[in-house]
């Protein structure tokens, strides 16, 4: 993460307030601007970190972490034949899933604690005027993201013992979350839809228009909604062995 912000970084003092630059960027096609969040305001410091990395690249991190973390701590275990072993335990199950379901989201936290830290840094080093408030909302709604379809995993490792089908759904979600988000105001039909996306919930550009806190609270609570289906989900069958 420190080595993405500083190239980020870096680049930003080379297209800082350039006319050229937003020309260019003006002529973008509408579709890929509103897939990307581009916004007149790339050249300041704000709308060029909400490009370059909140409309995409840090939520894509914390989805591959959180969805493989997810996979790898149900689904995985069963698959290697080691779950068994942690369900016999005399603890209920319910408690192993949970204890699995917060050391994913330890996994984002630290990401994310990890991300607010070299950004603000950077933002200092390379002069990009960022708004820690608004920073620090971007950050925890990337987290929540990532912790939403990580236990969204974990449900679906609960239900199936297959940790592709576990990776698979939560990344099919999150992928049509994605794209209902950057292209519902093109789309007319996809607006309505724009209500249950993740990304919609969270917002493209925090550095710019700011952070719902009704979005990200509704994300804290579908994700709990996710853990709690998994810890119901692991009590309802057997468990299978390779």
């Amino acid at each position: 993460m420190a080595g993405l912000v500083a190239l980020v970084g870096a680049i930003f003092p080379s297209i800082e307030g350039s006319a050229d630059f937003s020309d260019v960027i003006e002529n973008y096609p509408e579709a890929l601007k509103s897939l990307f969040g581009i916004g007149p305001n790339i050249t300041t410091g704000p709308g060029f970190v909400d490009v370059e990395l909140f409309s995409l690249m840090l939520p894509l991190l914390a989805l591959v972490l959180g969805i493989g973390a997810g996979a790898r701590t149900l689904a995985g275990d069963e698959d290697a034949g080691r779950l068994e072993l942690t369900f016999a335990y005399p603890l209920p199950r319910s408690a192993a899933v949970m204890a699995k379901g917060l050391g994913v989201a330890v996994e984002l936290a630290i990401f994310c604690v990890s991300t607010l830290v070299v950004l603000a840094l950077a933002g200092v080093v390379f002069g990009m005027d960022l708004s820690f408030g608004r920073l620090v909302g971007g950050v925890v709604g990337v987290g929540l993201l990532g912790v939403l379809h990580g236990w969204l995993a974990l449900a679906v490792g609960a239900a199936k013992p297959s940790r592709a089908l576990a990776i698979g759904v939560p990344a099919a979600l999150a992928t049509a979350a994605y794209l209902i988000s950057g292209l519902h105001d093109l789309a007319g039909w996809l607006d309505p839809l724009r209500w249950v996306s993740s990304f919609w919930w969270v917002g493209q550009n925090p550095l710019s228009d700011g952070v719902s806190p009704w979005g990200l609270i509704v994300t804290a609570l579908v994700a709990l909604a996710a853990l709690g289906a998994a810890v119901l989900l692991i009590d309802r069958r057997d468990l299978e062995t390779p």
